[in-house]
């Protein structure tokens, strides 16, 4: 048996079948889009924000905020390396000098309050920052690995700025 089909039939099953798939298509277009340019879900790794945050929580990070908005002292940022992704807070900011005398911060030779040191800060000598730069910290000072080892990191090297932990429940909300 022979079964003619004629032209209009099979453009009709062709147009459904797209219409079926379009809504997944542009959710999966959408989901990109979101995840790539302005918010994606990122994993605490390590302790170096203790007690801020802690080793696994799950954030959000805004990525397109920084595109619009000044970094501020004390955001915490995510700032990706040659390897890796570190969570750290920004202390000193692009042009400033930056040191710690006595477990005391010191910007341009004001001294600061830093209400997020967790811990005891070693002393370090006197850094200027360049521009586009920022002077990142963890708050667990004592083991965080950050811009009094590796330097200042660059404006581009920042992916976004993070304060909503997604989980765990207990934890759910924002963070300073």
């Amino acid at each position: 048996m022979v079964i003619i089909m004629d032209s209009k039939a099979k453009t009709n099953e062709d147009k459904n079948g797209l219409k079926e798939i379009l809504p997944y298509v542009i959710i999966v277009i959408v989901v990109i889009i979101i995840r790539t340019f302005i918010a994606t879900p990122i994993k605490v790794n390590g302790t170096s924000m203790v007690s801020t945050l802690k080793d696994g929580d799950t954030m959000i990070l805004n990525k397109i905020g920084i595109h619009f908005n000044e970094l501020k002292r004390f955001q915490i940022v995510v700032v990706k390396t040659d390897d890796s992704y570190i969570i750290k807070r920004i202390i000193g900011l692009p042009g400033e000098t930056i040191e710690y005398k006595d477990n005391n911060l010191y910007i341009n030779g004001k001294k600061i309050e830093d209400p997020y040191n967790n811990g005891e800060t070693k002393d370090f000598e006197t850094v200027k920052i360049g521009a586009d730069k920022y002077f990142v910290m963890g708050d667990n000072r004592g083991i965080s690995a950050d811009s009094r080892i590796s330097g200042a990191v660059d404006k581009k090297n920042i992916m976004g700025t993070t304060k909503f932990v997604l989980f765990p429940f207990k934890d759910f909300g924002l963070v300073d």
